[in-house]
Formats: C-alpha cells, sequence, structure tokens
C-alpha cells in the first residue's frame, strides 16, 4: 500500500499548471474564507449553491479527471451518506409529558400545516429533517472540500508567502511574522516526510510474514506500541536534519535572513476576482439569508 499515492486528500498537485494555479494566493485564501464563511447562517439553497459553484469550478479548471475524482468522491460519499441518514431521522426525540390537569373525554385535532415532504411505508421525510440534512450534508461537503481544493492548487510556499504578506500589520506588535511562517511552511513540508515513514514502517512489518493470530492481543499492542516508538524516532531525527540543513545555510536568526518565498503580484484577473468577491458577498447578505 502507497500512502503517499492513496491518500490524495490536501497534496498539491504540481502538473498541470490550470488558471487557479495562475490566480494569486492571497485572492484565493480570501474565496477560501469566503467559501467557508459565507454558509453560516445561510438559507439551505445558499448552501446548495455553493457546493454547486465548487463542483463547477473543479471542472472547469482543467485538473485532471483522475485526480478530481479521488478529491471529490470521499468527501461527497460522506456528505451525501449524512444527508440521508438526517433527511429519514425523526424530527425529534418523543418526551412523554403528563399534563396536571385531567385529559377530557374528547379530544379535538388540533390544526396544523405541517406535512410530510415524502412518506413512503415506514420511512418519512419531513421538511425540518430534509432542511436539516441539506444544511449538514452541504456544510460537511463545503468545509473539507473547500480547503482541499486550496491545498490542491496553491503550494506550500505560496500559501505561507500569502499568510505571510497579510499578517506584515502585526509586525507592529512585536509578533514574530516571519517565524511563524516559516513554522507553518515546515510543517506543510514535513507532513510528506511523516507519511513516508509510516509507509516505511508498515512494509517492514508486512515483509516479517507475522502471524498476528498467533500472537495474541497483548503481544500485538506491545509490538505496535514498539512501532511507533521507532516512528517517533525517526520523525525526530528527519527533524535534527532539518534544523542542520537550516543552520548550514543561514536560518540563525529572521533578521539576519530575509526569507522569500516568491513574489507575489496582482493581475488583472485577480482584480476581478476581487471585484466579484464583493459582489458575491453583497448577494448572500441580499439573498443567502436564513428565512
Amino acid at each position: 500500500m502507497d500512502i503517499l499515492r492513496s491518500l490524495v486528500i490536501g497534496l498539491y498537485l504540481e502538473q498541470p499548471i490550470t488558471w487557479l494555479h495562475k490566480i494569486d494566493p492571497r485572492v484565493k485564501l480570501f474565496w477560501l474564507l469566503t467559501f467557508l464563511l459565507s454558509p453560516t447562517l445561510a438559507n439551505p439553497l445558499w448552501r446548495i449553491g455553493i457546493v454547486v459553484i465548487l463542483i463547477v469550478l473543479t471542472l472547469s479548471s482543467g485538473i485532471p479527471e483522475r485526480v478530481w475524482k479521488q478529491q471529490m468522491a470521499l468527501i461527497l460519499v460522506l456528505a451525501s451518506l449524512v444527508f440521508s441518514l438526517i433527511a429519514i431521522s425523526a424530527d425529534g426525540l418523543n418526551v412523554s409529558h403528563q399534563p396536571r390537569r385531567p385529559i377530557p373525554e374528547v379530544t379535538l385535532p388540533q390544526p396544523t400545516n405541517y406535512q410530510y415532504a415524502w412518506k413512503f411505508s415506514a420511512i418519512q421525510v419531513s421538511r425540518r429533517s430534509l432542511d436539516v440534512g441539506i444544511r449538514v450534508g452541504a456544510l460537511i461537503f463545503t468545509f473539507l472540500y473547500a480547503p482541499t481544493l486550496y491545498l490542491l492548487t496553491t503550494s506550500p510556499e505560496e500559501i505561507t508567502t500569502a499568510i505571510s504578506a497579510l499578517s506584515s500589520p502585526l509586525k507592529r506588535f512585536k509578533i514574530p511574522v516571519v517565524e511563524i511562517t516559516l513554522t507553518l511552511t515546515l510543517a506543510l513540508r514535513f507532513v510528506p516526510l511523516v507519511l513516508e515513514e509510516i509507509q516505511n514502517l508498515v512494509r517492514a512489518v508486512r515483509t516479517r510474514a507475522i502471524n498476528w493470530k498467533k500472537l495474541g492481543y497483548k503481544r500485538a499492542i506491545a509490538l505496535w506500541l514498539v512501532v511507533a516508538e521507532r516512528l517517533v524516532d525517526n520523525l525526530f531525527i528527519r527533524a535534527e536534519q532539518t534544523a542542520s540543513a537550516m543552520e548550514v545555510r543561514g536560518f540563525t536568526n529572521p533578521n539576519h535572513h530575509q526569507v522569500r518565498w516568491t513574489n507575489l503580484k496582482l493581475m488583472r484577473v485577480d482584480f476581478i476576482l476581487g471585484v466579484i468577491l464583493i459582489m458575491f458577498w453583497g448577494l448572500r447578505i441580499w439573498v443567502g439569508g436564513t428565512n
């Protein structure tokens, strides 16, 4: 099992370079925050619209089919499963209530305009459960897939550069912006190393053809604890090697060594997307609010 190839969520697509890759990372970061914040306290129609926009962006961006199918399928199946379970669930718990006064002999049914949206045999989908299912399913897809699409089309260096540029006013308050962005970059670059170490240890255990049934639970747990300890040791070794390499290259003091990852330059398409972003929020305030 190749973990580095099977775990596709959160990876960066280097080739081919799509039009989403060419957008300024700061603009993409604002759009990411928009996709994450605009569904909050929005009506179900707006949340479904956000899901449709993300799918259309993926299909129109030129990302290879093999990539977006792996990226989107798992999250879409999860969101659909949650929507289905909530939609067929009851509106709430049936709580028995004992009235203080005696129950009259004849009780007339109270008029109500509440009707089930769909009913088949024992399965009933009410308006409230359908509304809650759409809300939760759309939020799950949006909150998981929007950052995935952002990471797929934005390199770690561009992400840290955008965060560093947007956080530059915090330097007046003596906040170590350079150290924070450098740490973030190292963390993003360290994730593939962690996956590689896990993959190597799993392959090492599989090549020994261990009979897990004969080991029993206690010995199996002890073996996995040894593997986990070895994983931690290997990660500390990798971290020490990275720190030594940085010291050799002069990364000793952020004031002494200025970190420049990439040059940020706003193009015409970035200004157009900025105007569309403002219009998007205006439309959200106008028609996207809760009913």
